[in-house]
This record gives C-alpha cells, structure tokens and sequence, in this order.
C-alpha cells in the first residue's frame, strides 16, 4: 500500500524541533526553468503557473483536455489584499496578521510534485504537496508550513487545499446523518455566498457529517454522465469544508482541518503538516468516479486491500454484556458449522474492581475479569483454534469510564474542563491524548493485549462519544487550543505503531457504527463499521451512500434480526459487502440456521468479485421502491436488487458486462426447496433492454450470478 503522504507527514513531522531532523526536500528547479506547472492524471489536470512577481496562481482543475482558465490565486493568504476566505491566515512573531507567498521553486519526484513558497518578508515558509494517481484520477493535496522567526507564530487558518473551480452552475452533495442514521444523502445547488459542512466535535468527528462530499458542474450530479468531482480529507478530527461563490461568480473550495478552536502557536523550527485532501474527478458521472475511488483506496487507503476478508461472527447483539467463556466457546463451533471464519468477542469482557457488566463502568480497566474469563484470553483462543476458527476481541483504548481503577489513579488523563461538572457520553470519557504518558498508556494496553494473546489476529478499535469540553490538563493554559489536532496525531500515531509491530493482526475501525468513517483511520484499517443501524431495510441507504467513496471490501455489514425481516433478506443486503453475521447461532431455528449455512458457501463463491470487482450503482434507493448495485470481476458478476416497497415486475439494465459477450444468467442465494433454471442472455440486451425481475413485496430481494460463457 502506498501511504497517503499528508497523513503520515501530520505525525511522523508534526513537531520537530531539531533542523536535522526536517525533511529532506529534493532541490527545487530555479522558476526560470519551472514554466507552467502541470499536475495531471490520465484525464484530470491541475495546471498552475507564476506571474511576473513570484505568486502562485491556478489556471484549470478539470478536464485535462479543456482550455486553461484566466488565473487565480492558487493558495491565497489573508492580511495582505485578499478579501475573501484565505486559506492562511498567520499571524507573525512581531504581531503582523499579513502575509504573502511568493514562489522559491518547484520540484517533482515519484508522481509529488512540491511548490516552496516564502514571505520576501519573513522566514515564513509554505511548501504546497501535491501526489497524483494517473490511472484513478485522483490527486491529494497537502500543505507543510515552517519558520525561522524569533518566537512563535500563530497559525489561525491552515487548509490542506485551495481550488478556483470557475463560473458556471455547481451541485453539492453532502452525507450527514447520526448515530444509527449516517450518510443520508442530500443535493443542493451551490448560490452566491458560502456554504460550510464542517464538524467541531474532535474525537469520532465524523458522526453528524462525513468529511466527503460530491460537486458536480453544470446540473445535479448524475450516475453515469457528467463531470463531478469527490472530496474527501483524510482525517478523523474537526474538519471544515468551505464553499465560497465570490462576486465575480468564481467557486473557491477550501478544506482542511477545521481551525475552529485550533489556533496552532508554532515553534521556529518546527513543521506543521495539514492532513491529505484527496480529489477524486469524473467527466462521466458518480459510477465512474467512485470505480476509480475505489480502486484508489483498495491500493493506497486501505490495508491488504488485495486480499478478500474473512466471514466474521460477532457476539454483541447474541449476548450484550452478560456471558462467560463457556458461553463463548459454545459460539465457536456453531460460528463453524456455519462456515464462518472469525469469531469476535465484544464488549464485556474485562474489569477486575469494576467489572464491565455494563457501559457504566470498568473502561480503562484492560484485564480480564476473572469471574467471566477465570483463564483469561488465552482459553479463549485457544478454544477457538481447536474449533478451526480465528479469534478477535473488541477494544475502546481511548476512552474511561470515571468508575474504573485508571480513572482513580490518574482522573488528570481524562479530558475535561476545570470548574465544570464531568459531562459523559456513555458513562464514559476520552483520554487525553495530548499527553505522553497517556499516548503510551492507550499503545500498551494495545501491544500488551496482542502479545500476552498471540491467538487475536483480529480488533475491533471502537470510541463512543466525542468531545464537548475540550481541555487538556496536560497542555497547560497557552496551548489548550492545541489539543484536537494534538489528539488526532497521536492516535495516528498509535495506530500506525500498531500497524508496524502488529502486521498480521487486522483492524476494524469503529466508533459507535460510523463516527470514524475516513482515508484518515482507513489507512491503518482493514475495514470499517458503517453503523449501529443493521435493520436491512435502512442499511441499504447506509451502504448506498458509503459507496460514493468507500469500496465493498471496506464495508462491514452484518446479519442480525434487527427489524424482524427474513433470514434471506438480511443476508442478501450484507452480502454485497464484507460479510458479517451478530445473532447467537445456538438459538437459530432450524430453516435459518440451514439458510445460514448455504447463504455462507454462496457468499465464499461470490466473494472475490465482490470485495475485488468494480462496484456499479443500477437503481438508487432515494428514486424508487427498488434498489441494485452489481459487482464486476472479469468473467463474473453479482446484481444485488432489493425490495423497499412493493415492485411490479421490471426489467432491470445492468452495467460493466462486454457488450459482444453472451452471459449465463443465474439467480442464486434461493430458499430452501426454490429452484433458479440459468438463462443465456447476450450482454446486449442486459444493457439495453434488461434483466427481467420479477415482482418483488416489500422488503424480499434477489441476487443473481452472470458468468461469461463467451
């Protein structure tokens, strides 16, 4: 996986101090030689160049093959004759709030290209990031900022990235949402003045609104016409993405993380580097703007993301908080019997003082408690590599409950704000991560869970609240500003440990369902929860919209009973990602634990293409009673439909076949007793005339396997 290269310079360069450490930047080609400078895919361009005295201005991001525009301002800073939103905003050790950026030279190396800017003024220095994938169409965006002042400077605005999109007519598709209600999609057109989505909450920052969105020129954004761009910033803190339509007609995005209650006081010396925006583009609509995207996070987001996941059983909504290690092994062989693969322990099972018999109190506390697990771990895994079954257990390393042992020996590790009463979410805290000792704290209760039980080769990392009184006892009056972003670094930090020293062990990034759902954590991650919500019926809008930017491999959805719907409805909805199952199989009826059983051999015959397949969207859940998406692989696919309402029977076009191939067509995933007889069918007609469905009552679906025969 290449790394995204905004993500891992906020914590691997956030504060150095010693010069000798800085960066080594490749020398930068003198400007008399620079000439335009060009950051291009295979069909998407970013094309900047230099006026007569030194300023970086921007002349197209689009279409590699449309005209240049006039030039604008490409990264702009406030103080010194820009009037609108800048994207900087300093101010200088000796109290000057202006500044202004001059280009010193620019440099490309490995696909980055890197423009240095200065102050004439100052030793103020902002060097500007840029990475292409040319096959995907997408480039990141990221900006590092340094200086040489005699003190510190105030950084009060610090965008990852600055773009003029020019005049014309601008849709915004934004996903907002809640606990158990996220990424409801919603489009609206973009008018004179602006327009933030943004989150100030720090800690699984993403719960009301997810940091991407969608722009589209010319009209509202379309499937499969159109040019639309996808943004996305790779970070799990406050973000800010900021809209703005100036007078003259012009749009200018800016994104980064968000500076509310963020005034960064910066060190002479030291380096401060934004998180990666990445940009996504399209001049054929959201369906291949998102295959591009998902190829994208499969090879640069995402861990192994060549590799298919494993059927997962989690015993959460099976027992809750009330259970003992022989009520765990007896899931092990059924998760077996079933064909599982990965058996998860959640919640509960730790707390020596403070047993966790509920969410109100032993977090923090990470032994096992030893009146549910007498053993410990280690029976456990041990139990389950005899039932031939992986072994993952759930964490929530940053937080505290106040009633726990680490609570009482260090209440000073809890964010808080003095003078004022706790407020909790969940009975619980976040850690303050900003300190040290409290960094080390929350990395070894992690390492020392994986190597006192080398059987867990699976976590579930979870974090149930957010921040509302954002202070840290540890970064003392003058730098209480600095915690969120102090907090994201160091959990990047973390977890990027973990991913070092702890290889084989996978990730699954939680945070009380999708609180946490960005390239950010996803980096470090094999997948992610999408939500709370798994009432078949709501996760196919839930899914629907996660698949704007995150692929099926990503996407971990489980069967449960949640919303009383059928076994097969159930399955079929999370079959069209990562497969996953939360149901205490020892109380399965007999017809649902041998649909179980053969929905499981289906989904491991599917599996390949449709974690590693290119996903297409057929027929949206926001437009009718009847949803579909599909999965491509080669020879094969997979057409997902789906039953919200009352269907008449409908054919249904499907996309990504040979238009010359001849398909059989099979429906699989049946009932007991049901029968599918295959059909030939030429990719001709199931692009253009359909695939016959027919009716479907409320809340029944239908999954169908194409095999190319020639």
């Amino acid at each position: 996986m290449v790394p995204l290269f905004g993500i891992f310079g906020a914590f691997h360069h956030a504060e150095i101090t010693d010069p000798a450490q800085q960066i080594a930047h490749p020398a930068p080609v003198p400007l008399m030689q620079s000439g335009p400078i060009h950051i291009e895919t295979d069909h998407l361009a970013l094309t900047l160049f230099v006026d007569s005295k030194g300023h970086l201005l921007q002349r197209k991001f689009g279409d590699k093959a449309s005209a240049d525009g006039a030039g604008q301002t490409a990264y702009p800073a406030g103080g010194d004759g820009w009037y609108f939103e800048p994207a900087l905003f300093v101010t200088h050790a000796d109290g000057n709030t202006s500044t202004d950026l001059r280009v010193l030279g620019t440099s490309t190396r490995e696909n980055v290209t890197e423009i240095s800017l200065k102050d004439p003024e100052y030793p103020l220095f902002v060097n500007l990031f840029y990475r292409v994938s040319p096959k995907e169409d997408v480039i990141e965006a990221w900006t590092e900022i340094r200086h040489s002042e005699k003190g510190n400077i105030t950084l009060e605005r610090f965008a990852s990235s600055s773009h003029d999109f020019g005049n014309g007519e601008f849709y915004l598709t934004q996903f907002h949402g809640d606990w158990a209600n996220e990424m409801n999609m919603q489009e609206e057109s973009l008018g004179f003045g602006t327009k933030i989505l943004d989150s100030k909450i720090g800690v699984r920052a993403d719960q009301f609104l997810n940091p991407s969105f969608l722009l589209s020129r010319g009209g509202p954004a379309k499937e499969d016409s159109g040019e639309v761009f996808a943004g996305s910033l790779a970070w799990s803190g406050s973000f800010q993405h900021l809209f703005e339509r100036q007078p003259h007609g012009h749009l200018r995005v800016l994104s980064g993380m968000n500076p509310f209650n963020s005034r960064y006081f910066l060190k002479a010396g030291e380096i401060f580097t934004t998180p990666a925006m990445v940009w996504a583009w399209s001049k054929n609509g959201t369906g291949t703007l998102s295959r591009n995207l998902h190829r994208w996070v499969r090879t640069n987001a995402l861990r192994d993301g060549d590799r298919v996941r494993a059927i997962l059983l989690n015993n959460w909504e099976a027992t809750y908080f009330s259970f003992d290690a022989k009520k765990i092994t007896s899931l092990f062989q059924g998760a077996k019997d079933l064909g599982m693969e990965l058996f998860l322990l959640d919640d509960g099972w730790f707390g020596k003082k403070y047993p966790r018999d509920g969410d109100n109190q032993g977090l923090g506390d990470w032994v096992p408690d030893p009146k549910k697990l007498p053993n410990g771990i280690g029976e456990l895994t041990d139990n389950a590599k005899k039932a031939g079954i992986r072994f993952g257990i759930w964490l929530e390393p940053e937080m505290v409950n106040p009633r726990s042992e680490l609570f009482e020996k260090h209440p000073d590790w809890a964010i808080q704000q003095p003078k004022r009463a706790l407020e909790l979410q969940r009975n619980q805290l976040a850690l303050d991560l900003s300190n040290p000792k409290v960094e080390a704290y929350v990395y070894g209760v992690i390492d020392k869970t994986l190597r006192q039980n080398p059987g867990i080769s699976y976590i579930k990392w979870d974090a149930n609240r957010y921040l509302t009184q954002p202070g840290s006892p540890y970064l003392g009056k003058s730098r209480q500003t600095h915690l969120q972003i102090a907090y994201g670094r160091a959990l990047y930090r973390i977890m990027a440990r973990m991913k070092a020293e702890h290889p084989d062990c996978e990730l699954m990034i939680c945070s009380g369902g999708g609180g946490r759902v960005d390239y950010g954590s996803l980096q470090f991650g094999h997948e992610f929860w999408p939500s709370d919500m798994t009432d078949p019926a709501r996760r196919i809008f839930i899914q629907y919209g996660y698949s704007f930017f995150f692929p099926p491999i990503a996407t971990s959805n489980h069967v449960t009973h949640m919303g009383n719907h059928s076994m097969k409805f159930a399955f079929d909805v999370a079959m069209s990602g990562r497969l996953g199952m939360d149901i205490d199989v020892d109380k399965l009826s007999v017809q649902d634990r041998e649909f179980a059983v053969s929905a499981i051999q289906t989904y491991k015959s599917i599996r390949e293409t449709v974690q590693l397949g290119d996903q297409y969207r057929l027929e949206s859940p926001y437009a009718g009673p009847r949803s579909a998406v599909m999965s491509v692989r080669g020879d094969e696919a997979v057409a997902f439909v789906y039953a919200i309402k009352d269907v008449p029977a409908a054919p249904l076009r499907l996309k990504g076949l040979d238009l010359a191939a001849t398909y059989q067509v099979e429906e699989i995933n049946l009932p007991a007793g049901a029968k599918s007889e295959p059909q030939t069918i030429t990719g001709q007609t199931l692009l253009t005339t359909g695939l016959p469905i027919p009716h479907l009552s409320p809340f029944s679906s239908a999954i169908y396997r194409l095999r190319r025969t020639r």
